[in-house]
């Protein structure tokens, strides 16, 4: 007989979801369209991967900056500047 405070529990093991979102977004489509979800592709070597990281930030990071400064006005570049100043001046 069950012990009354205990919860019942299913004799079928499902399997465990995905913690990370993308994987559990696949495997619910796979499930849904009734497909085997494909194995998880191999992680990059850390050097390749650090190499794409630095690949994509230099698309726009080199030229942030002086792209932002060259849109404002002058007096806006102080005002920033005296902004920034007082920040660095009060810790």
């Amino acid at each position: 007989m069950q012990d009354p405070h205990m919860p019942a529990r299913s004799s079928k093991k499902k399997p465990k979801r995905p913690s990370d979102a993308n994987a559990l977004a696949a495997s619910i489509v796979a499930a849904a369209t009734a497909e085997e979800p494909e194995e998880k592709a191999e992680p990059l070597p850390e050097d390749a991967a650090h190499m794409a990281a630095v690949a994509l930030g230099r698309l726009g990071g080199l030229k942030g900056g002086k792209a932002r400064a060259a849109k404002l006005s002058k007096k806006r570049r102080a005002e920033i500047a005296k902004k920034a100043a007082k920040a660095r001046w009060q810790r």
